[in-house]
């Protein structure tokens, strides 16, 4: 296998691992009997965050990570460092919503602790160079 098929499937496994750890956390809550349930205080109905939303969201952003990751290398030898500061800015960032959202403690947990385990799991593998 070649130096960059290696490191696309590192980065494919990632986007995965990452879909797993935030269910994994999502099924966890559940058997914690712990509800999602989040209000925005926008004037809708509080949310009920489920796995679908939880793996849709979290699919997403990993992918978006992976594609700025690849602009990045195109454009810096030091793609990995910026990309890096750039993942930590966003999951600092992610925290916000979680905080400013009317919510349980247990809801608020299972959410930080959504965010943190894709990160976990995304930021040392995209890093990867295969």
């Amino acid at each position: 296998m070649t130096a960059a098929g290696a490191r696309r499937r590192t980065r494919v496994l990632a986007v995965g691992g990452a879909v797993v750890a935030a269910v994994l956390v999502g099924l966890a809550a559940a058997v914690l009997g712990i509800e999602l349930r989040v209000d925005m205080r926008n004037g809708q109905p509080p949310m009920v965050i489920g796995l679908p939303l939880v793996a849709g969201f979290a699919l997403a952003f990993a992918l978006l990570g992976w594609g700025a990751l690849a602009v990045l290398e195109r454009f810096s030898e030091r793609a990995a460092t910026i990309w890096t500061w750039l993942a930590v800015i966003v999951l600092l960032v992610s925290f916000v919503p979680i905080l400013s959202a009317e919510a349980t403690a247990g809801a608020r947990t299972v959410l930080a602790a959504m965010h943190l385990a894709v990160a976990a799991v995304l930021v040392p593998l995209l890093r990867r160079r295969g």
